[in-house]
């Protein structure tokens, strides 16, 4: 007997019957029902109370973001968006994953294509991960909100740091930098500290979260490797951008890194942070082979932080199924990192990351998600 009742939602009744096959294949699900645009989706959430739903983007009448912030208002109930490879379709599956999607499965393009089979093993994967997630009355949004707001935590100095483009920060930095820019305060380079930040499933929301709260006079450039694949990064970055008041981006090869900012790691890519003893510390990316099952790592990135002892690091391991970044987190915590963070099983879509981060003894301090924020601000301060 089925252990997991799923709705499937798609406009196609070619993809819907699909869909439908791909998920029965697993004996653990069963497709109650299917609806053919968002307005029936809500409808039928209310009716059947699945454990989970597929849900499609684009759709007739209520499209699948729009249907998503319903049902989280009045059903919560774990979902599981369709998305498809365009640029509009990545920039709407990030809005989707901060309304409080469990994930995401990239969608073939063209509406009846049988591509679609290559996806069944990621499918019923992200079901089953999204049925046995933590999936809690917190996660939906409050009625009439479009975007999560900045709520920036008062550090003990003002807030008084403006967003500059990047243009404008490459022209600032001094010339006498040059032979060691991290010796210079006026440098945009010049800094003690460094953040590094891994998550996983759930993770979108938990960094936008996070890092909206963060000012933009940080004295600390911030690192991050969300578990997603190529383009979506680019989203993620230009999304998370666009609502913090820290500049965000998507890393680049060779890039300098800079206070203020927070740099994305790209999908395909690992990503580690060096010194070089002319420019400072930049951005190296590579493909070399995955790392605890993923590329980019955190552990990758942790590891990367080790050598660099003359900074002062802080870890930050947040929701995401398995172990990657633990074994990184120790190895920094043993080379002398300042802070080793796990986020709470309470606020964790999926307590897989901080869990092994907490049983390894790597993580010194575990907190929920809205307390990482203003420790990571305290301990930057504190100097």
């Amino acid at each position: 007997m089925a252990s997991y009742r799923v709705l499937v939602v798609d406009d196609s009744v070619f993809m819907r019957r699909i869909i439908t096959d791909l998920i029965t294949e697993n004996s653990q699900f069963q497709v109650i029902d299917t609806a053919k645009n968002g307005k029936e989706a809500v409808e039928k959430v209310k009716l059947h109370k699945p454990d989970v739903v597929t849900m499609d983007i684009e759709m007739p009448e209520m499209n699948g973001l729009d249907a998503l912030k319903q049902i989280m208002a009045e059903q919560p109930t774990p979902v599981v968006m369709l998305s498809s490879l365009t640029q509009s379709g990545t920039n709407e599956t990030i809005r989707a994953l901060e309304y409080g999607a469990v994930d995401f499965i990239r969608k073939p393009s063209g509406s009846v294509s049988l591509d679609l089979f290559k996806v069944k093993k990621q499918l019923q994967e992200k079901l089953l991960i999204a049925v046995q997630s933590s999936f809690r009355k917190s996660n939906s949004l409050p009625e009439n909100t479009e975007t999560p707001k900045p709520n920036v935590l008062t550090p003990k100095a003002p807030v008084t740091t403006p967003k500059v483009p990047t243009a404008i920060r490459k022209a600032i930095v001094k010339p006498e930098a040059k032979d060691d820019p991290s010796a210079v305060p006026g440098n945009l380079q010049y800094y003690k500290h460094i953040v590094a930040i891994g998550t996983s499933t759930g993770g979108p929301r938990a960094l936008t979260a996070v890092l909206s709260q963060i000012p933009a006079s940080i004295m600390a450039p911030i690192l991050v490797v969300q578990h997603m694949p190529p383009n979506f990064t680019k989203s993620l970055a230009n999304r998370l951008n666009d609502i913090c008041q820290i500049q965000v981006v998507e890393a680049e090869d060779g890039m300098k890194v800079q206070r203020g900012t927070a740099y994305i790691a790209p999908g395909g890519w690992h990503m580690e942070m060096v010194k070089d003893a002319m420019q400072g510390y930049r951005i190296t990316l590579s493909k070399s082979d995955p790392v605890s099952g993923h590329r980019p790592s955190v552990d990758v990135l942790f590891n990367s932080l080790v050598p660099l002892k003359e900074l002062k690091r802080h870890a930050v391991l947040m929701t995401g199924m398995g172990s990657d970044g633990a074994k990184g987190m120790l190895a920094l915590l043993e080379a002398g990192a300042k802070t080793t963070i796990a986020e709470a099983e309470e606020t964790c879509v999926v307590y897989g990351m901080p869990r092994s981060a907490v049983l390894l003894n790597a993580a010194t301090i575990v907190l929920p998600q809205d307390k990482i924020p203003q420790q990571i601000i305290q301990a930057i301060q504190t100097d």
